[in-house]
């Protein structure tokens, strides 16, 4: 077992002395005596230490830094701290009680070098020690905020990247999530995203089931949202607003839930088709609150319905309600790039409802119903055909699209069976129909 690590019955209470003699030495210190000061201090740290007691040893050690930062002495103060740090058998809670006092003189430093110089120190003889994790964590942050006004901003996200805050047991909760949150901006800002992304996965959401942490929940989705959208991952932006309206504290204001469920709308139906999104489309459906804004719950409805859309049309009516007007928030639909987005989409759905209806058809009809050229028009089906959306085979030499699903043999054979099947029960139904009447016909 490790020296620092043992237990020490205490032998001698030194409370009394500590009591008097620390008042004596600060005093000391504040009229230019500061060496007979840190001498006599000395003398009782080893005292205190060799006897056991650990809260008067802290008292010590904290007087030690505290008399040394007062007179100004850098060399000394950074000369003690490391001394003390690495004292053999010193107490764990009188180091974290000095490391602690240090601490508190980091944000009292005006001079940039000197609060450098002491931080780099407070780093050094943190370093491996968990019982000083949290404050070496803080410390750490302090650093990263210095290096950030200097528009160092890939250094200090290396700097707060060192720490892994999640393996912290003593450290709140809230803390971490904080430092976590930290973390992902600044790797967003020096657009490191897939580790921003790495990061992220480090916070569970169900943490942010209470209210009280209504705060860090939306700074957590905002970032999410600024990262998925960088991925132009439509569908987890969609489901990060949604994150967001269904908080409390944006539910009780009907401008944001407002906007907060324009924007679920919106990127929902910029998203690519599959499973996923058609769950979270029939969810957003059934919100009360869509009603509320009824041109997003129309084009929603547009997208959730079996029928074609005209993009001319649909631009037409709702271009003006889906952007933003003057001195509102902008909204994604602002940017002609998105509106292309949700062009592609509006023909994506046009493809699976001509899949639903057709089972065959000929090519210029197709494009003529998507009111696409007939390039394009095939190029738009070879795409979801490859994305295994809708199950089609193009004739070229009869430009014929034929939308009716391959079957193998064994299925083809079944099918044949279960038609035989029905035959031949509607053959009996009939039979036993016909006897029936004979019967009744004869006792008349």
């Amino acid at each position: 077992m490790a020296e620092e690590d043992r237990m020490v019955k205490m032998e001698v209470d030194y409370s009394d002395t500590v009591a008097v003699v620390v008042p004596e030495c600060e005093t000391l210190a504040a009229t230019g005596k500061l060496n007979e000061a840190l001498n006599k201090l000395s003398l009782l740290e080893k005292q205190t230490r060799m006897a056991g007691d650990a809260i008067s040893n802290s008292k010590v050690l904290v007087c030690v830094v505290s008399v040394s930062y007062k007179a100004d002495d850098w060399p000394l103060l950074k000369d003690n701290l490391t001394t003390l740090c690495k004292k053999r058998g010193h107490f764990k809670l009188a180091v974290t009680k000095m490391v602690q006092r240090a601490c508190e003189m980091v944000p009292e430093v005006s001079d940039k070098a000197k609060k450098l110089e002491l931080i780099e120190v407070l780093r050094t003889v943190t370093e491996g020690k968990i019982y000083v994790e949290n404050e070496r964590a803080r410390i750490t942050k302090t650093l990263a905020e210095i290096h950030e006004r200097d528009n160092e901003l890939e250094k200090a996200a290396k700097i707060l990247q060192e720490l892994q805050v999640e393996t912290f047991g003593s450290m709140e909760k809230k803390e971490k999530v904080e430092f976590i949150l930290e973390q992902m901006r600044l790797c967003y800002e020096t657009k490191d995203y897939i580790r921003t992304s790495i990061i992220s996965k480090k916070i569970s959401t169900k943490y942010f089931d209470s209210k009280e942490t209504d705060d860090l929940k939306l700074r957590y989705y905002r970032q999410m949202i600024d990262l998925n959208l960088h991925h132009k991952d439509y569908l987890a932006v969609s489901k990060n607003y949604h994150e967001i309206y269904s908080t409390p504290a944006v539910k009780e204001n009907d401008e944001q839930w407002k906007e907060a469920l324009q924007r679920v709308v919106i990127f929902l139906i910029l998203s690519e088709y599959d499973n996923e999104q058609c769950d979270m489309l029939a969810r957003v459906k059934t919100d009360s609150n869509l009603s509320k804004i009824p041109y997003y719950q129309n084009v929603l409805t547009c997208f959730d319905t079996a029928e074609l859309l005209n993009w001319s049309i649909l631009r037409e009516v709702y271009s003006s309600h889906l952007k933003s007007k003057a001195g509102q928030a902008t909204t994604p639909l602002d940017t002609e790039e998105n509106w292309e987005v949700l062009r592609k989409r509006v023909v994506e759905h046009n493809i699976r409802v001509i899949a639903k209806y057709y089972t065959r058809i000929s090519l210029s009809h197709f494009a003529s119903l998507l009111h696409l050229e007939l390039k394009e028009a095939e190029d738009m089906l070879c795409k979801q055909v490859v994305k295994g959306t809708v199950t089609a085979k193009i004739d070229r030499l009869d430009g014929v699209i034929n939308f009716s699903k391959h079957r193998n043999t064994e299925e083809v054979l079944n099918s044949w069976s279960g038609n035989l099947n029905s035959v031949m029960n509607l053959i009996g139904n009939c039979n036993h129909l016909i006897t029936k009447e004979r019967m009744v016909h004869q006792v008349n």
